[in-house]
């Protein structure tokens, strides 16, 4: 399956995931993907290429479904904005072979657990990472408006940075030199303690 959209979405960081999907099911969504393990890595060429010109290329396993994304770059405002071309992949560890041959290196690993609420105009997705809580909420930007009102998130709650962003935004907070955000890696002690 693939898909070409224009992606709308804005994250937000979760204080209590009990009361987050309280509020989701008052607001009439549904459990669309029970809470899944996720595991992304960000491919760019070694001069940063893809990274310089805003540009995203992602290899994702979610559960036992891979998808391959290329996200283009975004649109500045409240929301992040930016068209996405996905399709599903059968073998990701063959592809992950094909990228570095085209000389294509992983940038960036990150993991997550995410489950994944619907309604009809958009989603809500809640990942559970190795730094912290946060929901994205994806649709029509009034529509994100409106859901984000019913779940108590304000405006100047609004995060749009990527999960590469916030992981450099929790080394520099934390001092840490991990370079992946994973559970192992954040886990394990730097080498400069």
């Amino acid at each position: 399956m693939s898909t070409d959209t224009h992606e709308v979405e804005v994250k937000f960081r979760v204080k209590s995931l009990k009361a987050l999907s309280a509020k989701l099911r008052a607001a009439g969504f549904q459990v669309k993907t029970k809470r899944t393990h996720e595991m992304n890595t960000l491919y760019d060429f070694p001069n940063g290429d893809l990274r310089q010109r805003g540009e995203v290329l992602r290899l994702r396993k979610y559960g036992r479904t891979w998808t391959f994304t290329h996200k283009g770059p975004g649109d500045a405002g409240k929301h992040k904005s930016r068209k996405e071309t996905e399709t599903t992949v059968e073998k990701g560890e063959k592809l992950n072979d094909i990228l570095l041959t085209l000389g294509l290196h992983p940038r960036f690993h990150y993991e997550k657990f995410r489950t994944e609420w619907t309604k009809a105009k958009g989603h809500v997705v809640v990942d559970e990472t190795p730094i912290g809580e946060y929901a994205e909420i994806e649709g029509p930007a009034d529509w994100i408006d409106a859901v984000a009102k019913k779940l108590d998130i304000n405006e100047e709650d609004y995060i749009t940075k990527s999960y590469s962003e916030l992981f450099l935004e929790w080394k520099g907070q934390t001092g840490r030199s991990t370079t992946e955000m994973t559970w192992r890696a954040i886990r394990a002690k730097d080498h400069s303690s």
